[in-house]
């Protein structure tokens, strides 16, 4: 496969997460978006904002490749622990998105895929095929990256809550 190809390829796979959290949202429903439950006490509204938080991080980190800047601090206060911590950044990230509207977090919950996608294109080919340029990747490729694993992550504890509370929105009526 060639560079472009792979290039290509993550973004399909990216497409495909990015289906299956479509599938995920609809299942939900607009009624359920902010009742406790998808994740502990976490609505699937706050779900969402945690998971775009961490997407527009990566996000940042490209764009910023991209433009051949070095890669930005991430958004939340340098006092928290490192990555390897991350209910510290959870919490921070839960405290500034809790109160937003639930349309606004979900639409930008979608948008961030297309974001991704074009931080992703703007990358010039060698950055997106040597495995050694984001040391974050721990030595694999962007081009050989999955970035699906957060929601394989999340998704079968909010699928377990749909289970819970009667199923996809589409089955309740």
């Amino acid at each position: 496969m060639n560079d472009e190809a792979r290039r290509d390829a993550l973004i399909e796979r990216i497409d495909e997460v990015r289906d299956r959290w479509r599938r995920l949202v609809r299942d939900v429903g607009p009624d359920r978006l902010e009742e406790p439950g998808a994740m502990g006490d976490w609505t699937f509204k706050d779900v969402a904002a945690h998971l775009t938080a961490w997407r527009r991080r990566t996000v940042g980190r490209l764009a910023a490749a991209a433009r051949g800047e070095p890669e930005p601090p991430p958004p939340w206060s340098a006092e928290l622990p490192g990555d390897a911590e991350d209910d510290p950044i959870n919490d921070w990230i839960h405290e500034r998105t809790k109160n937003r509207p639930a349309g606004e977090l979900m639409a930008e919950s979608d948008a961030v895929y297309d974001d991704f996608v074009a931080a992703i294109r703007a990358l010039p080919i060698g950055m997106v095929t040597d495995a050694h340029r984001f040391a974050w990747l721990e030595g694999a490729a962007l081009a050989d990256s999955d970035f699906g694993g957060h929601l394989d992550e999340h998704e079968p504890g909010v699928r377990a809550w749909l289970a819970r509370v009667g199923g996809p929105a589409s089955a309740s009526g």
